[in-house]
């Protein structure tokens, strides 16, 4: 997928991602090895994204598995489809008696099976990248299911028999931690830790990916996301939501984040009743903005004459 290292750096560069050097090493690696990433960290701090990002940069598309409690091999791995059987069977009722064989095994074959998503990510021509998004969310029986299409890139299926892989895909299973992965599916796979990034390294990611031209207010929207994860609130703002914000700023024209802007922002950051109670207690949205211009005080390089950009290998 990937011809070196500079070059993967190059098209997630042109992607408009930033990479650190240890993630950047590791999504090579495991390009070149054909091995799964698990990427574990709070939501909202970016995981998603690095898929988005490694698709991109492979110039291919996702296919992507969103977990969730309950989920069984039907949503993950597809099933055959009864009333395209059912038509199948009525065109061929002249034959059925003569070669019901023949026809029998006919209706067992990919033709007539409804894929998902784990199917059709072995089954392209040119490989895809596989997003298995909150896989903490399933039970164990589900992520023994994995095991087969992470360890021998075939899957399974009953009547269907054994589908082997046409093409191994980029996997890359997200966790939000709510419960622990089992020691299997980790031996199989690389490990990512991923947290909610620094002011400075934020700053950076408004600078590549927002169209916000004024550097004193990224800083001060890196500094407010700071703030407000500092908080321990309900729900931390997302990497996601600051651009929306710096966004939002940048449709009202504004270029600073005062106290007297609360009732603006309010819906941008604060996601649930309790946090938004917080932040309207007495003085609560004051010192939040007061922190925020802390946070963005101490951070005084200008990214567009920092040699960590534009060809680094700091991404």
């Amino acid at each position: 997928m990937f011809a070196s290292i500079e070059d993967l750096a190059e098209r997630l560069n042109a992607a408009k991602y930033v990479i650190d050097p240890v993630t950047l090493q590791v999504v090579y690696l495991a390009a070149r090895m054909q091995k799964p990433v698990i990427v574990e960290g709070p939501p909202g701090c970016g995981k998603t994204a690095l898929a988005q990002a490694i698709a991109a940069a492979g110039n291919t598309v996702i296919e992507r598995l969103q977990c969730y409690e309950g989920i069984n091999e039907e949503k993950a791995i597809g099933k055959f489809d009864n009333a395209l059987q059912k038509l199948f069977l009525d065109t061929q009722a002249d034959r059925i008696e003569k070669d019901w064989a023949a026809i029998r095994s006919s209706l067992h074959t990919l033709d007539f099976f409804v894929q998902g998503p784990l199917l059709r990510s072995l089954l392209y021509d040119k490989p895809c990248v596989l997003l298995i998004d909150e896989v903490d969310k399933v039970d164990e029986g589900f992520e023994a299911l994995l095991l087969e299409i992470l360890s021998e890139w075939q899957i399974s299926v009953p009547k269907l028999g054994t589908v082997k892989h046409t093409t191994v895909p980029f996997v890359l299973l997200t966790s939000n931690e709510v419960r622990r992965l089992g020691d299997p599916l980790r031996r199989r796979s690389f490990y990512l830790r991923v947290e909610f990034p620094t002011v400075e390294r934020e700053t950076e990611i408004l600078r590549v990916r927002s169209t916000t031209a004024n550097p004193a207010l990224r800083r001060l929207i890196a500094g407010l996301a700071q703030a407000l994860r500092g908080w321990q609130m309900e729900k931390p703002v997302s990497i996601a939501e600051m651009l929306e914000l710096a966004q939002a700023l940048e449709l009202l024209g504004f270029e600073d984040i005062t106290p007297e802007m609360r009732d603006i922002l309010l819906p941008l950051v604060a996601k649930t009743e309790s946090d938004r109670k917080r932040l309207l207690l007495r003085d609560g949205f004051a010192s939040l903005v007061h922190d925020s211009h802390q946070y963005a005080g101490r951070f005084h390089v200008n990214p567009e004459e920092s040699g960590l950009l534009e060809g680094s290998t700091t991404w």
